[in-house]
């Protein structure tokens, strides 16, 4: 598995030929439009910077698309989506969380979260989290300090933090300092298998938002 991050709140994961792409940048964004091919684009709100599902359609290939709360299953990879607890932004959107299972890897995506108050019936259906992607930012979703809380009610072995704008991110580093993690490499991709999340436990990856695809 290979998981790159793109800036904002959009992630690629990659299984050899199986692409899923999270909240990729639409029209209207002020994020520049990335395009490439994806088998499945998860839309967690229904706004500019999360919902550019047209940009994951390439050549032949045309992703199936989820955009809500439900139970999924696209090639043998289950989706699950969950409406979250709190609406985004002013305009009050709805933001949906979604776990994924890839190749025995559970994947949890929590879009624009923007309260870390999750139900005891949503961490259940969220499950065992592998790889957990959480914003960081403050403001419309999560701050730095509730986002390490909801890392640690997920029990995430892996912890991708998304929605900083640099290194410089007085958010981030805020996070990171929260997440006993300060000093942490960034790199450019992380590529993983099963068995290289054995004994990992709140482990922060610092991901390089990439410019293209």
């Amino acid at each position: 598995m290979i998981i790159t991050y793109h800036g904002g709140h959009f992630v690629k994961v990659s299984q050899g030929d199986t692409v899923i792409a999270a909240n990729p940048f639409g029209k209207g964004s002020n994020f520049k439009p990335i395009r490439f091919g994806a088998r499945i684009g998860l839309i967690s709100v229904h706004h500019p910077d999360f919902n550019g599902i047209e940009n994951l359609s390439h050549g032949d290939k045309v992703p199936f698309c989820v955009s809500g709360p439900g139970e999924y299953e696209v090639g043998g990879i289950g989706v699950s989506g969950f409406m979250a607890p709190k609406t985004f932004g002013p305009d009050q959107l709805m933001n949906t969380i979604y776990a994924v299972e890839m190749e025995g890897i559970r994947l949890c995506l929590l879009g624009a979260l923007s309260a870390p108050d999750l139900t005891s019936d949503q961490i259940e259906g969220i499950g065992e989290v592998d790889i957990l992607f959480v914003p960081v930012s403050g403001g419309d979703v999560l701050t730095p300090a509730d986002a390490e809380k909801i890392a640690v009610s997920l029990d995430a072995k892996i912890i991708i933090p998304l929605g900083w704008s640099d290194t410089e991110d007085k958010q981030l580093k805020l996070f990171l300092k929260e997440s006993g993690a300060e000093g942490v490499a960034m790199i450019d991709k992380l590529t993983l298998k099963k068995k290289d999340l054995e004994g990992k436990e709140g482990q922060v990856v610092l991901l390089e938002p990439l410019s293209h695809a």
